[in-house]
């Protein structure tokens, strides 16, 4: 698996991600629009000071009636209108734009998920990707919403602001009272970069203990058991405590820049009334000037306080692109290879030939030298004692994981050259978990082809001999099967697991280990269904019980990632070897277990 990792430690990196680029030029006209209102209502609120100002200098020199009062009056009901509608405008289009981005992004990497290979998914666990998907696009959505909408409001508000002041109120005054802003620059330069790494810290944090409660909550049934609650609590209150320090060690940044940059502003506030009020007493600016002034500097309190939000919020969303693109870099390690064309159906023969395979980063192979052939309409027979191989076998010939080139054929073609997607529409897989989704039954065996009617699910039920045990559910085939199955017995899952194969009738079907949780009774009825539905069509079954694959047309048996023995049942008796071993201990077993029932 290649995963690039981008090198960015700067906040503003995100700004220079290609996919923070492709978002935003997709929606660039409804930003623009939410812009331009931004700044329009930001330049005119700022004259709400002068006209205030003005007035009071108009009353102040003693030529203010009471019939000048609705001038100012309906020049600030004006503004305020048009501010109030104005905010409605661009938070429409700015915050909704920010919104259908993350909707996008979300979109766009759980597609990007699923064309990454079963290795990624091994090294990265559901707790991880599940922050990736959730709180880190969060973060960055914040940055197109917040940052957008504070960074413009108060550059707008600030420069208008600071024109207005130095043009119209007194140049010397201004700067004094900006002359707290140094320490913010220099604050700021130290604080981003610790934030950012603060940040990335809780998100992996928040990834760890997401991961937790996923796997203990999915093997509760287990945790139960075995009496371990007491244990797991002490296991989640230390991740929980990891999670919460991280939090906290963020927080604390938080916690000194907004009240920081409250005291700069304090401090501006400070300076500008001492200076002010020295220079209005000396003529240099009026009393109304003084007070246009003041509020002035109270509209730049806003964006003041504003930088610390903006840098928080930036350095968050910037360390989580970060983190969203070590996954939208990783490529899958297996796709189709440029030979690979879609040349009609698949055929069901398959063919190995010296098929060697070992896991990446693993010296010693898993299977080594495994050679067979097996004619369409024939059914295999995989046995062998467990991690011999025999799963590894199926996943090669499903490309889950890849094998060398030469060493596979399906319908006679290399597998190589067969597209990823037609290769495993030709396959029914039955895997050993069984997963059943948390939907209804019906959903979960029409999973692989929705088009399928309601006759066609039953009729699959049946051949898998669940069709009796869905109806005698209050809600038949509507019933909800609840997370991973949960509301059935192991024997259920395996059977409707059965059915959602059985119903695609493939020309290739794989059962793996798929009829272990049932009696030998039901597991005969499941073959004797195969037998004759599956006439014409390949079937590769792997079992632990002899009696599952004995009818098989070949059987393979895989010791230590070889085939040491094959042929029928009959051919393998005969050789008196492992098959035949297994045989006689399992038919001892049985046997025994009758005398223990009499």
């Amino acid at each position: 698996m290649e995963q690039k990792q981008p090198k960015r430690g700067k906040a503003l990196d995100i700004f220079r991600s290609k996919y923070a680029q492709k978002f935003i030029g997709k929606y660039k006209w409804s930003y623009l629009i939410g812009i331009i209102v931004l700044i329009i209502i930001d330049v005119l609120q700022t004259e709400v000071p002068l006209v205030v100002g003005e007035t009071i200098d108009q009353v102040a020199a003693g030529g203010f009636t009471a019939s000048m009062v609705w001038n100012p009056v309906i020049k600030l009901a004006i503004i305020a209108i048009v501010v109030f509608l104005g905010r409605i405008i661009w938070r429409w289009f700015i915050f909704g734009s920010a919104r259908k981005i993350e909707r996008d992004m979300r979109n766009e990497l759980y597609a990007h998920l699923q064309t990454l290979s079963a290795s990624y998914f091994h090294e990265h666990k559901a707790g991880e990707i599940m922050a990736y998907i959730s709180s880190d696009i969060e973060a960055v959505r914040m940055v197109f919403a917040v940052t957008v909408m504070m960074g413009m409001d108060s550059i707008a508000i600030g420069v208008s602001t600071l024109w207005k002041m130095v043009t119209q109120i007194d140049l010397t005054l201004t700067i004094m009272a900006f002359i707290p802003m140094i320490l913010v620059a220099l604050t700021t330069t130290f604080v981003g970069g610790e934030l950012h790494r603060r940040f990335k810290n809780r998100q992996q944090a928040y990834s760890d203990l997401s991961d937790f409660v996923n796997e203990k909550l999915g093997g509760m049934k287990v945790i139960k058991a075995f009496v371990q609650e007491p244990y797991e609590r002490e296991n989640f209150e230390k991740v929980n405590k990891i999670a919460c320090d991280a939090n906290v060690k963020e927080a604390r940044i938080q916690a000194f820049m907004f009240p920081f940059m409250r005291a700069v502003t304090g401090l501006s506030m400070a300076l500008a009334i001492g200076y002010g009020g020295y220079i209005a007493i000396l003529g240099r600016i009026t009393v109304g000037n003084f007070g246009s002034f003041i509020m002035f500097l109270n509209n730049l309190m806003w964006p003041m306080a504003a930088i610390g939000r903006i840098i928080n919020v930036l350095t968050r969303g910037s360390a989580a692109m970060q983190r969203l693109e070590t996954v939208l870099h990783a490529e899958p390690d297996i796709y189709d290879w440029p030979q690979a064309k879609d040349e009609g159906d698949v055929s069901g023969s398959i063919e190995a030939k010296n098929l060697t395979f070992a896991y990446p980063g693993k010296s010693a192979p898993v299977l080594e030298n495994v050679s067979f052939k097996l004619e369409k309409g024939q059914t295999l027979g995989i046995v062998g004692r467990t991690g011999t191989g025999k799963t590894t076998l199926v996943n090669l010939l499903m490309r889950v994981f890849e094998p060398s080139e030469g060493q596979l054929f399906i319908g006679g073609r290399e597998i190589h050259q067969i597209p990823l997607l037609q290769l495993r529409d030709t396959m029914g897989y039955v895997p050993q978990d069984n997963f059943l989704f948390s939907d209804t039954i019906s959903e979960n065996i029409r999973f692989g082809d929705r088009s399928k009617t309601q006759q066609e699910i039953e009729q699959a039920a049946k051949a898998a001999c669940v069709h009796d045990n869905i109806v005698d559910f209050a809600e038949g085939y509507e019933t909800m099967v609840g997370e991973r199955g949960v509301s059935l017995s192991g024997g259920q899952k395996q059977r409707i697991a059965i059915a959602r194969a059985l119903i695609l009738d493939p020309e290739i079907l794989i059962l793996d280990d798929s009829v272990s949780a049932v009696d030998t009774d039901t597991e005969e009825k499941i073959l004797q269904h195969l037998r004759q539905t599956r006439k014409g069509k390949t079937n590769i079954i792997i079992a632990h019980r002899i009696s599952t694959i004995q009818d098989a047309d070949k059987i393979i048996v895989i010791d230590k990632g070889t085939i040491a023995e094959m042929g029928s049942h009959d051919q393998l008796m005969e050789l008196d070897g492992i098959y035949a071993d297994m045989y006689n201990r399992q038919l001892l077993e049985k046997m025994k277990k009758e005398e223990y029932a009499l």
